[in-house]
């Protein structure tokens, strides 16, 4: 198994290249879309995701199976993830997608926001997370990732980069424990 970091390493160049196609060709929001899609495609199947990265299937096979998936779509992006299978990276694809929506988000000065909530957050619960994310972080736009986790029994917790904002009942409680196994 490669580290994450190898995986990282490997992935930024082709990530880059990518975004270069990409600009070129003024499509950089409809390749973060399909990457978006994509990577809910190998997230939710993983028959496809083994398919991708068992070594021993043939490359053309690989190549019919993505001309099939995007089809006529985009074109740039397919001759990309060829280009892929031929130098035997597309291993990598999950890492240089997610490297690629990185950069997409910094070129748009957007930040990504990883809210985790005990339950599913309504359209006006996730309009206010942005609205605080944008207030603390002074970007241009928020990206929500969401996650429900109902093992925090109420509230929410927000990481934007290394910063956590952990206002969940589960944290008040340990932090409320830890003030009091401190007195």
């Amino acid at each position: 198994m490669t580290s994450k970091v190898a995986n990282t390493e490997v992935a930024q160049p082709y990530a880059q290249a990518l975004l270069s196609i990409a600009k070129s060709k003024n499509l950089t929001e409809d390749f973060g879309t399909d990457a978006r899609t994509l990577l809910n495609l190998l997230s939710e199947n993983q028959q496809l995701r083994n398919f991708i990265d068992n070594p021993f299937i043939a490359a053309e096979n690989k190549k019919s199976l993505i001309t099939q998936i995007l089809g006529e779509a985009s074109p740039y992006l397919r001759n990309f993830l060829l280009l892929l299978v031929d130098k035997r990276r597309i291993f990598f694809l999950e890492e240089i997608l997610q490297q690629y929506l990185a950069l997409l988000r910094q070129l748009n000065q957007t930040v990504l926001a990883e809210v985790t909530s005990a339950v599913a957050l309504t359209e006006d619960q996730q309009q206010a997370v942005k609205e605080k994310v944008l207030a603390i972080t002074k970007a241009r736009q928020v990206e929500l990732a969401t996650k429900v986790d109902s093992s925090l029994i109420g509230g929410v917790i927000i990481k934007v980069g290394s910063q956590v904002i952990d206002s969940s009942i589960r944290g008040q409680l340990r932090r409320l424990s830890l003030r009091l196994s401190n007195s």
